[in-house]
């Protein structure tokens, strides 16, 4: 029997499920390599539940050292949409240096 490819988010009480293969291609990697990096910390994730105008919607992010994939789906788990771009994590929130008295 062959496993269908998952084109949704599954949504349960204590835990959201997707299919690793479309977070992969989204963050350009292999799946193998996010699942490794989610286990080591490497890429993380966040999930949000949309209020007002996005009432209905549910919003996963995925942040690895270099890229952000956003996924939104509607609160059965069918995907809506797919967004990723590069950037840089942050690595710190410590207040920038002063120059000259003034904040850089």
């Amino acid at each position: 029997m062959t496993k269908a490819h998952m084109t949704q988010i599954d949504i349960g009480p204590d835990q959201t499920r997707i299919d690793a293969g479309i977070v992969a291609k989204a963050l350009k990697m292999t799946p193998q390599a996010l699942q490794l990096a989610m286990r080591d910390g490497v890429v993380t994730s966040q999930f949000e539940t949309g209020t007002g105008d996005d009432a209905g919607r549910i919003r996963l992010t995925f942040y690895s050292p270099n890229r952000r994939a956003r996924i939104t789906a509607d609160t059965n788990g069918a995907i809506l949409s797919c967004t990723a771009v590069d950037y840089v994590r942050p690595t710190s929130r410590a207040p920038s240096p002063k120059v000259n008295g003034a904040r850089t």
